[in-house]
């Protein structure tokens, strides 16, 4: 009957080819229905899956983003699997995973989340072969890792949202203490996405320049500044004991990652992908500032560290690559 309400143009062309951009979550917890959200509702998919091993509960969240759907750009969106609705497609961001505890750190989740991991990585390679891997599920470093070993996937289609969270909490307070637009300021958080993870301070920078002097003065005392890296570092412990759980700032995160990807913006993002021969540093997967594109990781920023920072990179390095001995892949 409803053939009837519409009146057939036989000039248009039915049979043109539309690439369409097609994405996967795995895991629709909180973090993943952040991120499911925030990716509909900036357009960064044609079609985007939503899997997750309760059933029930992905149906209804699922149904609630449809009924959204009229308010954004068009989008499809289903439950199923990569080896169902899922195959072929361009990114599967995997969220699924162990949640983390009051008190517990991220490199406790270890055991758990690898084994969930070894169950879900040989479906995404046989449906998807040729997709990019954004891995979030903490701990993200050896996630990451474990998805690049389990996969046999190049390194640049493997990556971790690492240490771009931290970077924007790191930009965030430095601002709110200067007055200032957080986009007015350029900072890292480099190494582990967690608590080994390095502030960049020699490179801090307000339109250019440098928080430091070369006679290594600032405006903001010792003190003050490292109340703030104190407070980047701890800040997921924080809004866990709060609210247990968090998920809106990583899944604006995780939607930037997407973009730069979906889009080849060629964005520099403090992302977690293979390292080898930085400051001696080889064969694990930590945060540094890297350009990404459609291609995934393609090259890294030739960072400049000071004496302190290296040893403190080198330090967290060791400390990921200690857990990585221990994993049987």
């Amino acid at each position: 009957m409803f053939e009837t309400l519409f009146t057939p143009n036989s000039s248009v062309e039915t049979n043109v080819n539309i690439r369409l951009r097609k994405g996967v979550i795995i895991g629709a917890g909180q973090v993943g229905m952040a991120c499911a959200y925030s990716m509909m509702i900036q357009n960064c998919f044609d079609e985007l899956i939503l899997q997750d091993i309760n059933t029930d509960r992905l149906q209804g969240e699922v149904m609630d983003l449809i009924h959204g759907v009229p308010f954004v750009e068009p989008v499809e969106i289903k439950a199923g699997t990569v080896a169902d609705v899922g195959q072929n497609a361009d990114l599967v961001i995997i969220t699924a995973g162990a949640s983390q505890k009051p008190g517990e750190s991220r490199l406790d989740l270890v055991v758990r989340n690898v084994a969930i991991f070894k169950k879900l990585i040989p479906d995404v390679v046989k449906y998807c072969p040729n997709a990019t891997l954004l891995i979030v599920s903490n701990p993200v470093d050896i996630m990451t890792y474990v998805t690049l070993k389990l996969s046999g996937f190049p390194a640049a289609r493997v990556i971790g949202s690492g240490t771009v969270l931290d970077s924007a909490r790191f930009r965030t307070l430095l601002a709110q203490k200067m007055g200032i637009d957080p986009h007015s300021v350029h900072a890292y958080i480099i190494g582990e996405h967690g608590d080994s993870e390095v502030p960049v301070w020699s490179k801090v920078n307000i339109a250019g320049m440098p928080l430091y002097d070369r006679e290594g003065s600032s405006e903001l005392d010792n003190a003050a500044l490292q109340e703030i890296f104190e407070r980047v570092k701890n800040a997921g412990y924080e809004i866990l004991k709060l609210k247990g759980y968090t998920s809106y700032a990583i899944g604006l995160a995780t939607t930037e990652i997407v973009q730069a990807i979906l889009r080849g913006q060629d964005r520099i993002l403090t992302v977690s992908s293979l390292v080898n021969d930085f400051y001696g540093i080889h064969d694990v997967c930590l945060s540094l500032p890297s350009v990404v594109n459609e291609k995934g990781v393609i090259k890294m920023v030739n960072l400049t560290l000071n004496d302190r920072e290296q040893q403190q990179l080198i330090h967290s390095a060791q400390i990921l690559r200690n857990i990585f001995d221990t994993l049987a892949l």
